[in-house]
């Protein structure tokens, strides 16, 4: 049900209270964007120009906005950024209410069924495809189109929250992927530099376990992480998950095309590779994102793929993490990297500007700049000049995204695949074709698939 707007007094009250207490977006560790509090939620009133306009009562227009907040020192920014543009406009209101990402999917598609969803909410890239699906979103082309930043977001992400030529999301922050590694752990075992390739990798892992006594490398085997972990090596070898077809649906080729299938294949056989030269940890198989994060942060092991949330992982443990260093990823055919594009979904609602007056303030320069001023802004003017910012977004342009369809039952199907690969050692080929038919299987149930 939307939120209504609450007495000036109560709505400062409540945000002083989350000003203090809690809030951040920031790039999450898990992977998928912010590591989620417990739910929660509270409203904070601000306002928009009085180009938005009023309401047909003369009272200021309502806009609810759902953001996933924690209780780091960038949420505080953000509610006090969210503030600011309170003082400075007018004829608005937005309430806030604060959801954990954990809990927010669900609590939108029941508040889309029921016609009751926010004007604009943050979410994750893998909602995209579901969400246009539902025929949910509004149409921001005319406005990204007049807006004069629209040059400053990197081609690349604003191709990733357009579909069928029109843009119905808007990039909130991103998650590029780099290789991370300890560079005084490679110096222990003689090496002056990362590897660049899969084979080169497992080369040098036998010779950093006997000079060093750790692992080469590290892996999400599990959880939010491995599937996007797994799409950047398959598009390293040149694959996608599903592609368009000429019925404007979607549709895994691999199993139509040997050398694709072969290509798929290789990939798993890299994965168990991984673990038969023990170039990673035998339990990596099983990590989830927290202890992929963690074990690299306390150098358990050289290198891994990884995020520039790890730039909060070198503030916490300065001593393990002074050495860290950062390279583009691995890759076997051809550079490439995940993508991560977390959004701002923009609602069909009565009140398009007064939307688009918001969002244009979370993706505009002076926002961006004060809370993504790391290695994770949707603009290229906006980056940090250290390793975090720099050497991350120097990436983007080889960032890969998931294609705009639903995505849950193919993400479970690409963790599925890991632990076949992994855990019941499986032979590759089989992995690769059971993928394949998976990932059609979940197009077909969504009524996305090519041809059905």
């Amino acid at each position: 049900m939307k939120l209504k707007a609450i007495s000036g007094i109560l709505a400062m009250a409540l945000i002083l209270t989350l000003l203090a207490a809690c809030g951040s977006k920031g790039s999450s560790e898990n992977g998928s964007s912010a590591s989620p509090s417990a739910s929660e939620s509270a409203s904070a009133s601000a306002s928009a120009s009085e180009s938005a306009g009023s309401g047909d009562s003369g009272k200021p227009i309502t806009l609810n906005m759902w953001a996933a907040l924690d209780s780091t020192e960038a949420g505080k920014k953000t509610l006090a950024k969210i503030e600011a543009f309170n003082n400075l406009q007018k004829d608005v209101q937005v309430n806030v209410q604060i959801i954990s990402y954990d809990v927010m999917h669900d609590k939108l598609i029941a508040a889309i069924n029921a016609g009751d969803a926010p004007d604009l909410t943050w979410g994750l890239s893998e909602w995209f495809g579901e969400l246009n699906k539902m025929d949910a979103l509004a149409d921001m082309t005319p406005y990204i189109d007049k807006w004069e930043d629209k040059s400053k977001i990197f081609p690349n992400v604003l191709d990733a929250v357009t579909v069928d030529g029109k843009v119905k999301a808007l990039p909130n922050y991103l998650g590029i992927r780099a290789l991370l590694y300890h560079k005084d752990i490679l110096a222990q075992a003689g090496y002056n530099a990362p590897p660049k390739t899969w084979d080169e990798l497992l080369k040098m892992a036998s010779v950093i376990k006997e000079k060093t006594g750790k692992e080469a490398f590290g892996i999400a085997g599990k959880g939010v992480r491995s599937p996007q972990e797994l799409m950047m090596y398959l598009a390293q070898n040149g694959l996608t998950v599903a592609d368009r077809q000429a019925d404007g649906k979607y549709k895994n080729t691999w199993a139509d095309n040997p050398d694709q299938l072969k290509k798929a294949a290789e990939v798993f056989k890299f994965y168990q590779d991984l673990l038969a030269t023990k170039t990673i940890k035998s339990d990596a198989k099983t990590w989830g994102w927290e202890e992929e994060d963690q074990n690299f942060a306390l150098g358990q092991y050289a290198m891994v793929v990884n995020g520039p949330w790890m730039e909060g992982r070198a503030k916490d443990n300065p001593d393990t993490m002074k050495d860290v260093e950062i390279a583009a990823p691995i890759y076997s055919e051809k550079p490439a990297t995940f993508l991560e594009v977390a959004m701002l979904f923009p609602f069909k609602s009565d009140h398009p500007d007064a939307t688009w007056k918001l969002a244009s303030y979370l993706i505009g320069k002076d926002y961006q700049t004060e809370i993504n001023y790391a290695g994770n802004s949707p603009r290229s003017d906006v980056q940090a000049t250290n390793k975090w910012g720099k050497d991350f977004l120097a990436l983007a342009p080889q960032g890969q995204v998931f294609p705009p369809v639903s995505l849950s039952g193919i993400t479970t199907a690409l963790e599925d695949s890991l632990a076949r690969a992994m855990l019941k050692n499986d032979k590759p080929e089989v992995v690769a074709q059971w993928l394949s038919d998976a990932i059609n299987e979940s197009l077909r149930k969504t009524g996305e698939l090519s041809g059905s």
